[in-house]
């Protein structure tokens, strides 16, 4: 008859799986809970990418697609003096170059009415992805479908 009495290695090694387990539960209901962000860059920019590697570490799925981006800019309704460098597509949303990934978080959890996405127009030199030194201040604003745009939020310090 084998014998089923627990030994304090046994307990202990039972005791840490379980610790690690409840957790892990937190940060992998969290992950499962992003949707998928579709990225849409020219083949040759690099700046994309290491906003992909931004957005990544922030715990988002990212699907990166080579594209002509002014077709991109045109077919999701970004206007030419809001576009930057790269077009995402997430949950009903565009996000328009390189927007905080703290920025697009607070997007889907508010979901704003009557707005496309939000946009940093241009390249600016201390956004993610840039992350040029010293800081320099940058705007991320809202966009609606007549291209109107309001403040989302001001940058104004490293995050």
């Amino acid at each position: 008859m084998p014998d089923t009495r627990l030994d304090r290695r046994s307990l202990l090694l039972g005791l840490c799986g379980t610790v690690v387990g409840v957790l892990g539960l937190p940060r992998l209901a969290s992950a499962q809970t992003k949707p998928t962000m579709i990225v849409y860059k020219d083949p040759s920019c690099a700046c994309c990418q290491e906003w992909v590697n931004h957005a990544t570490v922030h715990g988002y799925r990212v699907t990166v697609i080579k594209a002509d981006m002014a077709a991109i800019k045109v077919k999701h309704n970004v206007p030419a003096n809001l576009a930057s460098c790269h077009t995402t597509l997430i949950d009903g949303y565009v996000v328009e170059g390189h927007v905080p990934a703290s920025d697009i978080a607070r997007l889907l959890k508010e979901r704003p009415k009557g707005i496309i996405g939000l946009t940093i127009p241009g390249m600016p030199q201390s956004a993610p992805g840039m992350d040029v030194t010293p800081f320099q201040p940058f705007t991320v604003l809202t966009f609606n479908a007549k291209g109107q745009t309001t403040v989302y939020r001001r940058h104004t310090k490293p995050a």
